[in-house]
């Protein structure tokens, strides 16, 4: 038994595993059985006999036989031998033969796509050549309804076709043999053929009838409006020089004779049918055109500008040349009491000789304008230039008359500043003096001479002549400087002396049964005769704040109060 159980369990494996390849392999004749009725079912026939309709000559003929020729070995040769070959495959995969029946679905596999490329090539060559005939017809219907308009279009308005009229009449006349050939080849029915002649007429169609549309508008421009534009410019230029305008700079009468000859030479390009790069070329000489009217009214313009502006800007540069003038007499005077930066004292005579240089430009200007052989535009810069000059040398002067005008202001400010600086020492002084403290500390003492020492320096800078501003303000600034930290250090050291003060009469209530309290306070009270302030603060603050944390705080609060009320 033992034997018998394993080889019947490989069996049943064998057995299921057979009939999962059997039921693939019957999959597999099904789908290729269905793509046999798909090739079978393709409407080749309805197709062909569409074809039928159409003139049965030429190339039709000869597709319709090869087209019906595979047909019929299709479905009469291929067919048969596709349904053999499925017999035999279903055969043998019910006998189990798997292997041949693999190589059976793989003929059949090849004969069947053989068989689907010859009827997708028939039905593709079908409907081209059906599609061929109903394009052509359309199409070529349409070529020769624009053929016939193009042709009345030039025969109504031959003058605005000028002398390209034989070239245009040519050209159409070249499109009748292609009709022609047209006609015959869809008469005998050959239709792909006749396809091409439409594909080409309808393309030289397109240009040529683009190429019509075109030459009327362009033949205008150059025969008419153009011209007649050189013409205007012309009459302008000539007017312009009659009233004092230099114009030869732009060298317009050379380039419009350039142009008037070109234009001849775009005419003979229209008449020859060469329309797009003639078309190109015209919009430029436009653009070209356009440019010089540019020009000459911007000659227009910078002539009433230097018209309207040369004798302000004359005046402008005689009232700025005065006030130079006035700040550097006033900058001489000012100098005999005020100590002036080497490049301060010499902006006055700078700014003057810079105005003599614009004096003679505008000089130079002034004739060139009486003389009439300079372009206004060019004047106008220069004018502009001078101009701008002027009002920058200006401003200049003005800045250095504001700082001229400001130092007595600045001095009078530094010596308020400083007599402020005198009270705040003074007072600082009087306020250590007036305490009730066992005496200054040396330390405070040499701060109040350092700034003393500052104020007298600062005091001694503003008693020279010529008075030199920047030093003083920078001795001004480390007096004020010292000045306030040493009045800043005299109130906190006052402000620690009472809370030291206090905070030994609130220590006196632990003196009796704290003896190391005692101690601390006795050392601080002895700081305190030696004028360490900062040193009795600290031991009578450690003091008592070991037996009562907090209590520095506490005193704190009450000292600035106290602060306060007084």
């Amino acid at each position: 038994m033992k034997y018998i159980i394993p080889v019947i369990i490989i069996l049943l494996i064998i057995a299921i595993f057979a009939f999962i390849i059997r039921r693939k392999h019957n999959s597999e004749i099904e789908r290729l059985e269905h793509e046999k009725h798909q090739i079978q079912n393709k409407p080749i026939l309805e197709e062909m006999t569409k074809v039928k309709q159409l003139n049965m000559n030429g190339q039709t003929e000869e597709m319709f036989e090869r087209w019906r020729n595979t047909w019929t070995e299709v479905m009469d040769v291929l067919m048969p031998k596709i349904d053999v070959l499925l017999f035999d495959a279903e055969e043998n995969v019910d006998k189990f033969l798997f292997v041949k029946a693999s190589k059976i679905e793989k003929e059949l596999q090849t004969l069947i796509s053989t068989c689907d490329e010859k009827m997708s090539s028939i039905l593709k060559e079908l409907e081209e050549l059906i599609g061929s005939e109903e394009k052509n017809r359309i199409e070529m219907e349409q070529l020769k309804e624009q053929y016939r308009a193009a042709r009345k279009t030039v025969l109504a308005h031959q003058y605005s076709f000028g002398d390209a009229v034989p070239a245009l009449e040519s050209k159409l006349e070249s499109f009748i043999p292609h009709f022609e050939e047209f006609d015959k080849l869809t008469e005998t029915g050959n239709y792909l053929s006749a396809r091409e002649i439409v594909i080409s007429v309808q393309d030289d169609g397109q240009k040529f009838f683009r190429v019509l549309n075109d030459i009327p508008t362009v033949l205008s421009e150059i025969q008419h409006k153009i011209p007649a534009s050189i013409y205007e410019l012309r009459n302008g230029q000539k007017e312009m020089e009659e009233s004092s305008y230099y114009l030869q700079h732009l060298e317009m009468s050379a380039k419009l004779d350039g142009i008037e000859e070109e234009l001849k030479e775009l005419k003979e390009a229209i008449i020859e049918l060469k329309v797009i790069k003639t078309i190109a070329r015209v919009e430029e000489i436009k653009d070209e055109i356009e440019t010089f009217y540019d020009l000459l009214e911007k000659e227009v313009i910078a002539k009433k500008y230097v018209d309207q502006h040369k004798e302000k800007t004359a005046s402008r540069l005689e009232e700025v040349t005065s006030v130079t003038r006035a700040v550097s007499e006033e900058a001489a005077y000012v100098q005999q009491s005020y100590r002036l930066p080497e490049k301060e004292a010499e902006i006055p005579q700078s700014c003057l000789k810079e105005l003599e240089e614009l004096h003679k430009k505008f000089e130079l200007l002034s004739r060139r304008v009486e003389e009439e052989q300079s372009a206004y535009s060019s004047l106008q810069e220069e004018l502009n230039d001078i101009s701008e000059e002027i009002d920058r040398l200006y401003d200049e002067q003005d800045r250095f008359a504001n700082r001229l005008k400001n130092l007595r202001i600045d001095e009078n400010k530094a010596r308020a500043k400083l007599d402020d600086l005198k009270t705040l020492l003074h007072e600082t002084d009087r306020m250590l003096q007036k305490a009730n403290i066992p005496g200054i500390p040396e330390d405070m003492d040499v701060r109040l001479e350092e700034a003393e020492e500052h104020i007298y320096v600062a005091m001694q800078s503003l008693q020279e002549v010529p008075l030199n501003m920047i030093l003083v303000d920078t001795y001004l600034s480390q007096a004020e400087a010292c000045m306030e930290e040493v009045h800043q250090k005299a109130k906190e050291m006052l402000e620690n002396v009472l809370l030291t003060e206090k905070i030994i009469q609130y220590g006196n209530r632990y003196r009796a049964n704290h003896p190391n309290v005692h101690m601390r306070l006795l050392e601080a009270e002895e700081s305190f005769r030696q004028l360490r302030y900062a040193k009795a603060l600290e031991d009578a603050a450690t003091a008592v704040e070991e037996i009562e944390p907090g209590a520095l705080k506490k005193i704190e609060v009450l000292v600035k109060e106290d602060t306060l009320r007084t």
